[in-house]
């Protein structure tokens, strides 16, 4: 009979200890601000990354919305606590850049580790917001987005009216037949009002929204909505506000509900609000169209811009963290992953092969409307104007600009003062954002 002495069964436990360690998948944090059943698609592709190695896991947690992650990443960072992996949305771009030493450029990363990358792969209007001066790409895009207008058919045939028109010259015309005809209560409403009415309006009439080319140029970059017709665009907006043509309804997606419910004939919101408008349009026909562009300012418009987030690696890690980081973004990026990604969310391919893909598969012939975001943002090169926003403290400052266009249409203020109150307000966040990071 084998007996087995304490030497013995500690020898094989150091021994067992010793086997599983030689063999424990390196864990990579990745914190994001996804819920529902967004969280549950990234736990899927992160589980799918897990099974396809084993030198790697990567372990996804949610961490609230988009401010409370980057709070609580940074806050993290400080404590040397940092996730390896943080999602950040578009308009932390610049707070992340500033923080020195902080993050781990991705064009680094990829090269360092001999990671299957190529820049001119991802689609030029999404990766121009978290690209450097100088070309290179700063974070991994993930979930971006752009405004589109969704269209109560049913609304719009009981009105008379065929298509949705191109212009705001023109579709100013039609919300008064709407309005006139008694088939809506109201024209137009509209989600994140700076995003799409300020920010988008801007990049689509190639005007600016600040100096320095967006804020791209320069920590010295200031708001100009003040001054370019912006301001005309907004007293548009009042005006028609005044015979229900347009319908403010409040500073996030506060307005779906007004379309959803057959209020509004129109809704302009995120490429990614498909999904919740084909959930709700079960009593209507509904069509997604591009953002209209004034005639008057332009002939042709330029490609909207983005919102959503980008996956920013962390400093601090162990070489086999990066070593796997490196590998599950070349995985993320791959058509396959990228094109049910998008196909699910509705958020925009990062890359011309998950676009091609989704061709390829019949996606957009099945799904009408999912490829206007897509064709919207590459019809035309971005231009200075059109490629984004980088602005210290753009957070602080969205809110400004909304509460500002809250008073506006809520005739507290003149259009023009609520213009300037909102540039002289942001204008004191970007100086303080300079003085501290200069």
């Amino acid at each position: 009979m084998m007996r087995f002495t304490t030497s013995t069964l500690a020898l094989g436990v150091a021994c067992a200890s010793v086997s599983l360690s030689a063999h424990a998948a390196t864990e990579i944090e990745w914190w994001h601000a996804m819920g529902g059943e967004l969280g549950d698609k990234i736990d899927e592709i992160a589980e799918e990354f897990n099974d396809s190695q084993s030198d790697y896991e990567i372990k996804p947690s949610f961490r609230g919305d988009y401010s409370e992650t980057m709070t609580s990443a940074i806050a993290a960072f400080r404590a040397d606590e940092a996730p390896a992996i943080v999602q950040i949305f578009e308009v932390g771009t610049a707070t992340m850049m500033a923080a020195e030493g902080a993050t781990y450029p991705v064009h680094e990363l990829m090269n360092d580790h001999g990671a299957d990358f190529d820049p001119d792969a991802y689609l030029p209007a999404v990766t121009g917001y978290y690209t450097s001066s100088d070309g290179d790409m700063l974070s991994l895009p993930f979930n971006s987005s752009t405004p589109v207008v969704y269209a109560n058919r049913d609304i719009l045939a009981e009105a008379g009216v065929d298509d949705v028109p191109e212009t705001w010259e023109e579709l100013g015309d039609v919300l008064t037949q709407v309005v006139e005809s008694d088939a809506a209560s109201c024209g137009m409403t509209t989600t994140w009002p700076s995003w799409i009415q300020l920010e988008n309006f801007s990049a689509r009439h190639d005007i600016p929204f600040a100096s320095e080319e967006n804020g791209f140029g320069g920590l010295d970059a200031r708001l100009q909505i003040n001054e370019t017709a912006a301001v005309d665009h907004i007293q548009r907006l009042k005006d028609w506000q005044e015979d229900d043509r347009f319908r403010y309804d409040g500073r996030f997606d506060e307005a779906a509900p007004a379309f959803y419910t057959g209020r509004c004939a129109l809704l302009m919101a995120s490429s990614a609000s498909l999904a919740g408008v084909r959930a709700n349009a079960e009593d209507f026909e509904f069509s997604v169209n591009p953002l209209p562009y004034s005639s008057e300012v332009i002939d042709e418009p330029q490609n909207s811009i983005i919102g959503g987030a980008s996956l920013w690696v962390m400093r601090g890690k162990s070489d086999e963290e990066y070593e796997g980081i490196a590998e599950f973004f070349s995985y993320l990026s791959s058509p396959e992953v990228q094109a049910d990604w998008h196909q699910f969310s509705g958020y925009l391919p990062i890359t011309n092969a998950a676009y091609e893909l989704s061709q390829e598969q019949n996606f957009y012939e099945e799904n009408p409307g999912t490829d206007v975001s897509i064709e919207q943002m590459t019809a035309t090169e971005p231009t200075e104007n059109s490629k984004g926003i980088r602005l210290g403290n753009m957070v602080q400052i969205r809110d400004v600009v909304e509460e500002e266009l809250e008073n506006i249409f809520s005739d507290e203020v003149e259009v023009q003062e609520g213009m300037d109150n909102a540039v002289e307000r942001s204008n004191d966040l970007l100086e303080r954002f300079q003085r501290a990071n200069s």
